[in-house]
């Protein structure tokens, strides 16, 4: 299959110096999309504790970002065809600082969920903005710059894992409050810079180029691509807001375990770093693939059998698999011809992923409470590992979306957010 170089009607032709800010901005945005969804899990059985809640709401505090993803998500493709990228995104991070501040001092667990629902805008709309963005303004970087931001979500969430813990302890009583509202300046950082880019480049005030997403959902690559993601989160959200509680409750200290988070979200950050580089060169695809499912088998082996041996290498490769994540949000790039196909895909692909994701972590905090135990945490992520082989396999294939859809490709159409009924 021969290459077509992919075509926007909106080319860039921004200034070096407003390229910077527009790299800068894209950057600081990824270092918040993780923050607040993993400094729950190193502190989630003072949460529990704090506002007198059971193990199966304690899934629902788990499963709760991931559902925000999944809805909230679908709003922003609409929302940027009608305002300024920058202003999107700005209002996205302004609406994280305002929701991670609200949870930490929520007297209740309907607050700390409304809270949370609010601080995940900022998290829903970056997810599936960014891709679109990064073939907007660097189409010819796309790998270095997921790579960038990628890097950014890994050292956010590194940091929100391995200190929160550590926070909550040092405050003392209500320590959890602080550890988790303390994020809200970084999400209060990353909007500023939004406010200074320009209107996107090419396109008047007020006429931006819309999307259309209905049409995309006639396309198997999208679905394919959908339950990719969505399997590939649901992994990457149970290691976030499972495993920590339970090394606890294997007997491991609660600080240990969040330094134990913090690692596998540190080991993270080069993968993220180099993955999207290597996925752009189409023969390295699959073999890519087999690697990630190789570590995630013998991580997770690893936990069941041996939990307290050498846990941190356990946590390690564990980090290794999740390099799944930089490799198809890369594949969202690579398989769209435009900008405009690309945030079609980025959204239907991370929305009704995180759908599919969100299943994992309440299902594990329902089986727990059932059980007593994890068995059910194990069987979820291997039925994960091998639905990735399939998935992955068919989306590693060199083509475009847009070509399954008679007429799209290279077409920018109306916005239409898909729904129950088509409509």
């Amino acid at each position: 299959m021969t290459r077509t170089t992919p075509t926007s009607t909106t080319a860039p032709t921004a200034s070096s110096r407003g390229l910077l800010l527009v790299g800068a901005a894209i950057v600081l945005t990824g270092l918040n999309l993780r923050t607040a969804v993993n400094s729950v899990g190193p502190v989630l059985a003072e949460v529990e504790e704090g506002l007198g809640v059971s193990s199966a709401a304690a899934g629902l505090v788990t499963t709760l970002p991931v559902l925000c993803f999944a809805v909230l998500g679908f709003a922003g493709p609409p929302l940027a065809a009608r305002f300024r990228d920058g202003h999107v995104i700005a209002a996205a991070m302004l609406a994280m600082t305002v929701g991670l501040v609200g949870r930490a001092a929520a007297p209740s667990f309907a607050l700390f969920a409304a809270g949370t629902a609010v601080a995940m805008i900022g998290g829903a709309l970056g997810n599936v903005l960014l891709p679109g963005l990064v073939k907007r303004y660097f189409p010819s970087r796309t790998g270095a710059l997921v790579g960038a931001y990628g890097t950014a979500m890994a050292i956010g969430g590194a940091l929100a894992s391995g200190a929160t813990a550590g926070i909550a302890e040092a405050v003392g009583a209500d320590g959890w409050r602080w550890a988790l509202g303390v994020w809200a300046a970084l999400a209060l950082v990353a909007a500023l810079p939004w406010l200074a880019v320009p209107a996107r480049p090419g396109t008047p005030p007020g006429q931006p180029q819309p999307v259309r997403m209905r049409a995309l959902a006639r396309a198997r690559l999208t679905w394919v691509m959908a339950v990719m993601f969505g399997v590939q989160a649901m992994q990457a959200y149970i290691i976030v807001g499972w495993t920590a509680q339970y090394l606890r409750d294997q007997g491991m200290a609660a600080a240990t375990a969040g330094l134990l988070i913090g690692l596998n979200a540190v080991v993270v950050i080069p993968i993220n770093a180099v993955v999207p580089s290597l996925t752009v060169r189409q023969h390295l695809q699959r073999p890519l693939l087999l690697g990630f499912l190789a570590c995630y088998l013998v991580g997770w082996t690893g936990l069941l059998i041996a939990p307290l041996t050498v846990p941190w290498l356990w946590m390690s490769l564990l980090a290794g698999g999740m390099g799944t994540f930089a490799m198809v949000l890369t594949l969202m790039g690579l398989r769209a011809r435009t900008p405009e196909s690309t945030a079609a895909l980025s959204t239907l692909t991370q929305g009704w992923g995180y759908a599919l994701a969100s299943v994992g972590p309440l299902l594990v905090g329902v089986l727990r409470g059932v059980t007593g135990g994890y068995a059910g945490m194990f069987v979820l992520v291997y039925v994960g590992v091998a639905l990735l082989l399939v998935t992955g396999w068919s989306v590693c294939r060199e083509r475009y979306v847009d070509d399954e859809v008679p007429g799209l490709a290279g077409q920018p159409v109306v916005p239409v957010i898909p729904g129950p009924t088509g409509g």
